[in-house]
């Protein structure tokens, strides 16, 4: 009686160990991109909660770029003109939004879009 094998071959092996070398390749140049993002997030809810009674747009904006210091964005990342603050509903909202582009291989590029909008506490001094 033959005994039956089971298992991978070595070609087979290699085809699954490309891929998913791929995978990782793609995720090892998204993600920081990724955290990046969410220290982004945590900067603007930290001056969303700490109030803009009587502060400029400016003030704001100063703020809003060393609170992004401390977690670590890049400044060429998020420049003072992607940061804007807008009226809706009797309420001042402020946005970022900025793409990054990151480069893959070869001539392929990632470009990602980041965009968030939180409400501030407040009037702001204009």
């Amino acid at each position: 009686m033959k005994a039956k094998q089971s298992g991978i071959t070595l070609i087979g092996f290699m085809v699954v160990l490309v891929v998913v070398a791929f995978f990782g390749f793609m995720a090892m140049k998204l993600v920081p991109s990724y955290a990046e993002f969410m220290g982004v997030s945590k900067a603007m809810n930290q001056v969303a909660s700490a109030g803009t009674e009587g502060r400029t747009l400016e003030d704001i904006r100063r703020d809003l770029m060393f609170k992004l210091g401390f977690q670590y964005v890049d400044d060429a990342t998020i420049k003072p003109k992607d940061i804007t603050i807008s009226r809706a509903n009797n309420a001042a909202l402020l946005k970022i939004e900025y793409d990054k582009r990151i480069p893959f291989m070869y001539n392929i590029d990632f470009l990602l879009h980041f965009e968030k909008t939180v409400p501030l506490q407040g009037n702001i001094g204009y």
